[in-house]
C-alpha cells in the first residue's frame, strides 16, 4: 500500500515541472521587465515601483497611503518604505490632512512631476521593449489575460 501511494507520488512529482507553472513563468517575465526598466529608465535610482507610486500621485493628486496602496496594488509596509525614499529624493511631500491631522497626506512635488515627465517615453519604450516578441494580436491577448488574472474584485472572472 505503501509502495503504491509512494509510486502515484513520486508520478505526480515527475508531472509537475516547476518551470512550466503560471507563477514560474509570471516570475520570469516580470525579472525580464525589470531588467528592460532599469536599463531603460533616465533616472538610475528610480525603481520600477517608485515609478508606479509618482505615477499614482499624478493621477490621483495628494493622497493617503492606503489610497496609494490601492492604487499601486503595492502593500502597506513596501509602499512606506517608497515613500521615504522618493521623500529623501525630495520627489514627493508628507503633511497631515487638514480635516484628520491623524492622516499623513503623500503630494508630488515639481521635482517628482519633473522626474515623470522625463519617464513618460522611457515608459513606452519599456513596455514596448518587455513585448517586442509579441505580435499586435498576442499583445492584446496578454493585456486582456494579465487583466483577467489580476482582477480579482470582478465578479466576470
Amino acid at each position: 500500500m505503501a509502495d503504491e501511494r509512494d509510486g502515484q507520488e513520486q508520478g505526480v512529482a515527475e508531472q509537475y515541472k516547476v518551470t512550466e507553472q503560471v507563477g514560474h513563468l509570471l516570475r520570469k517575465a516580470y525579472q525580464r521587465h525589470l531588467s528592460i526598466f532599469q536599463s531603460n529608465a533616465n533616472d538610475p535610482d528610480l525603481t520600477s515601483v517608485q515609478f508606479v507610486t509618482l505615477c499614482a500621485l499624478h493621477d490621483l493628486g495628494p493622497s493617503s497611503q492606503v489610497e496609494l496602496v490601492k492604487a499601486t496594488s503595492v502593500d502597506q509596509a513596501t509602499i512606506r518604505g517608497i515613500v521615504e525614499r522618493l521623500k529623501a529624493r525630495g520627489l514627493i511631500d508628507l503633511s497631515r490632512d487638514k480635516i484628520d491631522g491623524r492622516k499623513v497626506i503623500i503630494s508630488l512635488l515639481p521635482k517628482g512631476e519633473a522626474v515623470l515627465q522625463q519617464m513618460y517615453p522611457q515608459g513606452h519604450i519599456i513596455s514596448e521593449q518587455t513585448m517586442k516578441r509579441l505580435n499586435p494580436a498576442e499583445r492584446v491577448a496578454l493585456l486582456f489575460l494579465l487583466r483577467k488574472i489580476a482582477d480579482e474584485d470582478d465578479p466576470k472572472a
